[in-house]
């Protein structure tokens, strides 16, 4: 189900609903709900589920189904953008230790939470593109590269954070986990 979640957010743009002087209206974010989703299945189904859907989302888009952003296949590991997405497997496994911790029925810790794993994706994709930009990899300036994939996403994905907590506390009573 966690895999599910994944690629079908990965394929859905994330937008809030904005109001306008002629209304309300729907604001896009420059973001998809990948990561989102990825977050949600680790503060409910605890870290062995969400490292074990992030790796099978990996395995599909690099192996099978171009289901990332950018496409997929096994060239997709020479893109800027795969150390993000490699950051899935380790921001899993942390939001879905501390998840399990007593106390976890706030929707602000569970916030919180998700906004770690958002950091260790954002970690582990900026040590790619410094990497990258140390061996002449990228065409693009490593400055350019940050903006664009590091802060550029970065306030959406910390809002979408807190609809992740707050979304989170429901699904597991739901679903009777135990702590």
């Amino acid at each position: 189900m966690g895999v599910l979640l994944i690629v079908v957010g990965g394929l859905v743009q994330a937008a809030i609903p904005w109001f306008a002087p002629s209304g309300l209206t729907v604001l896009p974010l420059p973001i998809s709900l990948q990561v989102p989703a990825l977050l949600l299945t680790a503060l409910i189904c605890g870290h062995r589920a969400a490292m074990l859907a992030a790796v099978a989302y990996l395995s599909i888009g690099l192996f099978q189904l171009p289901v990332f952003q950018g496409g997929g296949g096994l060239a997709y590991v020479l893109d800027e953008r795969f150390g993000y997405l490699a950051g899935f497997v380790p921001a899993a496994w942390m939001c879905g230790r501390l998840s399990r911790q007593s106390d976890m029925d706030d929707p602000l810790v569970l916030s919180l939470t998700a906004m770690v794993g958002v950091v260790i994706i954002q970690v582990c994709g900026a040590l790619n593109l410094i990497l990258g930009s140390l061996f002449g990899r990228w065409a693009q300036s490593l400055p350019s590269l940050l903006v664009t994939y590091s802060l550029t996403p970065l306030l959406p994905q910390v809002l979408l954070c807190c609809a992740v907590g707050v979304l989170a506390v429901p699904l597991r009573r739901l679903l009777l986990l135990e702590r």
